[in-house]
């Protein structure tokens, strides 16, 4: 697909009848598997990929991030957003220079969080998390291709269990232009139709865990794109914890439910 068409197709995701799911893969290879198993879309995950490098979480600078960014672009034909964080930088102006990397790097759009990372105020201040959003929705307003902007309310994942402050942040995203709302930590159906009934945009839901949020019932609830965060990541490198374990610990080799490269060299 073309660069310049890319965005589009990536938006006209986003309002279809039910929601879509996204994965998110954590490097070339696990992408290229999720492509072959007939996903449309591909986000990355922050928390993955910093894992994939030896880093935490919030550990990486742009730059990796953005070389990571254009590797999974440059292996697959499909739309990719990239979990931007906080934009690397606490300014509105950090805010708008990530957005134009994610672009120049061939993305079809990102996301930027309220969560600044540095306690006590985990979370912007409202009136920054606003000038920040503003600031992200211009800079991609400006690009010369469509670009869907995500705007994140982190609030439920960051020990503040504020639903109305959360909702509160997401109508001023709305406002303000964003393309799509996210707040993940959203744990029940009727969370999710709040929030849904609550914005104007299509809204985004992390989902992993629940029997009962299923991509059904969340469609149902008002969401249209699904997506899964570090969840893929965390149990390929959970099942590798375990068969090396056994491996360390008792000398017993059981790679019993492994695909192995056959199986996997047929998905890319």
């Amino acid at each position: 697909m073309a660069k310049q068409d890319i965005g589009a197709a990536f938006r006209a995701m986003h309002h279809g009848d039910k929601a879509f799911v996204i994965p998110n893969p954590w490097d070339v290879g696990s992408a290229k598997l999720l492509e072959g198993l007939g996903f449309k879309a591909l986000a990355t995950t922050s928390s993955g990929f910093a894992v994939s490098i030896g880093k935490r979480d919030g550990g990486t600078t742009l730059d990796e991030v953005i070389a990571h960014c254009r590797d999974l672009v440059e292996a697959s034909d499909l739309p990719v957003s990239a979990d931007l964080e906080k934009g690397y930088g606490d300014r509105p102006e950090d805010a708008a220079r990530t957005v134009r990397a994610a672009a120049e790097a061939g993305l079809a759009g990102c996301s930027i969080e309220d969560f600044s990372g540095d306690a006590p105020d985990a979370i912007y201040d409202f009136g920054l998390a606003v000038e920040r959003a503003e600031a992200a929705i211009e800079a991609a307003r400006s690009l010369p291709n469509d670009f869907v902007l995500t705007l994140r309310a982190e609030n439920l994942i960051r020990q503040r269990p504020d639903l109305d402050d959360t909702i509160k942040r997401l109508q001023a995203f709305d406002d303000a232009g964003a393309d799509v709302l996210y707040a993940p930590g959203l744990k029940t159906l009727d969370m999710v139709r709040t929030v849904c009934s609550a914005v104007s945009k299509p809204v985004n839901v992390l989902l992993g865990g629940s029997t009962d949020m299923t991509v059904a019932s969340v469609s149902e609830a008002g969401a249209k794109r699904i997506s899964v965060g570090g969840g893929l990541t965390w149990t390929a490198y959970g099942q590798m914890i375990k068969v090396a374990r056994r491996i360390a610990e008792e000398g017993v080799f059981d790679y019993e439910d492994s695909p192995g490269y056959g199986g996997i060299g047929k998905l890319m």
